[in-house]
């Protein structure tokens, strides 16, 4: 359908206010808001996401292409929650305690966001007991940690071991990621999986939520 093409095109060139009109019109001509969603805010960031991992766009251009993406969900989200169209899922996501850094963090909410998973964003200097409470209480699926320092990378470790404690392991997922993070230090900790950015985070995030 052309109006969801232009959908998926502005909001990839990050017209937010062109995207937010789309929406809006392709809504009056009787397009379910699950459609929009899907074949053209998700298809759009589907291509941001590609290009990302294929260092053809970087870190600026998705930033505007998911603020384009949000533009669009302001008009969709009332009408997606009165059809009663759930999320795919739930996820949490935050920067681990005693690290600040939270641009890696926003990429990746941005990305799973587009894939149409609802996130919880803790913020950075999250504690493990704020992750695992804040996914108990919302319900989540994923418990998503980013670190950007070698010394916060432990707090990982503590989140793995924490829910080991609680009895509680078995029922989320660990993400982890971050410039100094690798997959080895993953099989070391515990955690589930490691992604090296964030359109692959958003790859992983969406086949968990598959299965």
């Amino acid at each position: 359908m052309d109006i969801l093409n232009s959908v998926s095109e502005n909001l990839q060139k990050g017209k937010a206010n062109a995207v937010r009109e789309l929406v809006r019109e392709a809504l009056d001509k009787g397009v379910s808001a699950e459609k929009i969603l899907e074949e053209g805010l998700i298809s759009g960031m589907d291509v941001i996401g590609t290009k990302f991992m294929n260092n053809e766009i970087y870190v600026p251009e998705v930033m505007i292409a998911a603020r384009a993406m949000n533009a669009g969900m302001e008009v969709l989200k009332p009408v997606l929650v009165s059809a009663g169209v759930k999320s795919k899922g739930k996820a949490v996501i935050g920067t681990v305690k005693g690290d600040l850094h939270d641009i890696g963090k926003n990429l990746v909410k941005m990305m799973l966001e587009g894939k149409g998973i609802e996130v919880i964003d803790l913020g950075t200097d999250v504690s493990a007991e704020r992750f695992i409470s804040a996914a108990v209480e919302n319900g989540a699926r994923i418990i998503a940690c980013s670190a950007l320092l070698t010394t916060t990378m432990p707090e990982m470790k503590k989140i793995v071991e924490m829910l080991k404690e609680k009895g509680l392991r078995d029922r989320f997922t660990v993400m982890i990621g971050g410039a100094p993070v690798t997959d080895a230090y993953r099989q070391s900790i515990g955690a589930d999986i490691y992604t090296p950015d964030a359109g692959s985070a958003a790859e992983a995030a969406t086949k968990v939520f598959a299965e």
